[in-house]
């Protein structure tokens, strides 16, 4: 169990709404879409769903975003994640560490299988269908995003977004000496900083990943503040 697991969850019922691409980037089709994730077994038949009051903290961060940055826009690569999507993402992952490794799943020891899967598990929730422990983006309060800026570029991270490595952490580029790496450094803070000026907390193994409202966020806001707790207010959302 990861830490922010133990937060207690009270959720608001606040619903799933669309969120409306048209004032975003996208990526299109959805990668995961794209391999086959089984969104069909969702009634919210699209990742590109966010809890009512997540969705208006995301507008937010895009209007702060802009005022920086003229024209640049977030890009939402992944919102909200079914269960049944989170156990085939996690699946997809640990067969591509085999791949990448030349390791066949029929050769693994025990110790093997469960160190990889540890190592997944880094960067990828539980596909957990207890509701004390749901996944981060199955509440709906979870996004993994990027930036693309005035000419439609998207600024280059130093990783892609679901890379299993040290690199995908926020802070990895930081004291490097490379003007590149800090360059990717800059951009991530530039991501971090419009996220963070609108409420939400950055997943701490991932550049990507930011959330409100959910289990991560009410932990992480805990350990920046000496205040009475706060607990989570999105559970998993049943749709």
């Amino acid at each position: 169990m990861k830490p922010y697991q133990n937060i207690k969850i009270q959720d608001c019922g606040e619903p799933l709404v669309a969120i409306p691409l048209e004032k975003f980037a996208v990526e299109t089709p959805h990668a995961y879409q794209k391999l086959g994730a089984p969104y069909h077994l969702s009634l919210v038949n699209s990742p590109y769903y966010l809890r009512s009051s997540v969705l208006d903290c995301l507008l937010t961060a895009q209007l702060q975003l802009q005022k920086n940055y003229p024209n640049w826009k977030i890009l939402i690569f992944d919102a909200y994640r079914p269960v049944e999507v989170q156990q085939f993402m996690v699946d997809y992952s640990f067969n591509q560490l085999l791949k990448e490794r030349g390791l066949n799943l029929d050769h693994l020891s025990a110790e093997q299988h469960q160190l990889i899967l540890t190592e997944v598990y880094q960067f990828w929730a539980s596909p957990s269908l207890d509701p004390a422990t749901p996944p981060p983006h199955s509440t709906g309060a979870a996004l993994d995003i990027t930036l693309v800026n005035d000419i439609g570029t998207v600024l280059n991270m130093g990783s892609e977004i679901d890379e299993i490595s040290p690199r995908s952490y926020p802070n990895y580029f930081q004291n490097s000496s490379d003007p590149t790496e800090q360059s990717y450094h800059q951009n991530r803070q530039i991501l971090s900083e419009v996220m963070k000026t609108a409420g939400f907390q950055q997943h701490p193994n991932e550049w990507w990943h930011f959330s409100w409202g959910d289990q991560l966020w009410a932990w992480l806001t805990n350990q920046q503040q000496n205040q009475t707790p706060i607990i989570a207010k999105y559970g998993r959302y049943l749709s």
